[in-house]
């Protein structure tokens, strides 16, 4: 069994991830060792208004962004989107994405990242 407070979560703060603009939260909900082998990431991810993640190419996983709060301008590859409260997005092996918020409240999303191809 697997029962763990808020505060005990490791949470980090990273400037300019990915090469995006500002200071993102990123707070751990499980570590990867926790994850069976078939992930790196689970998390929630907070973004504040004018911030964002960087363009950035997945190899050998996959990313899937659920958003809590918020909203911004998602991109995968030549393509973006509007994304909002209770939208998913995810990018697939071998391609890239970023996330913006354009938005006026924090932008809160749970990032799932699995392992794909050779990784599984």
């Amino acid at each position: 069994m697997l029962f763990r407070h808020s505060d005990e979560m490791f949470t980090q703060q990273i400037d300019h991830m990915r090469g995006g603009q500002g200071t993102v939260t990123v707070k751990h909900l499980l570590n990867p060792d926790e994850m069976l082998g078939k992930g790196r990431l689970f998390a929630q991810n907070t973004i504040p208004p004018g911030a964002s993640i960087g363009l950035h190419r997945h190899q050998g996983d996959i990313e899937v962004y659920y958003v809590i709060e918020g909203s911004g301008v998602y991109r995968n590859n030549d393509q973006s989107f509007a994304i909002g409260v209770g939208d998913l997005a995810q990018v697939d092996d071998q391609n890239q994405h970023s996330i913006e918020n354009t938005g006026d409240v924090p932008l809160v999303f749970i990032a799932l990242i699995l392992f794909s191809g050779e990784q599984k």
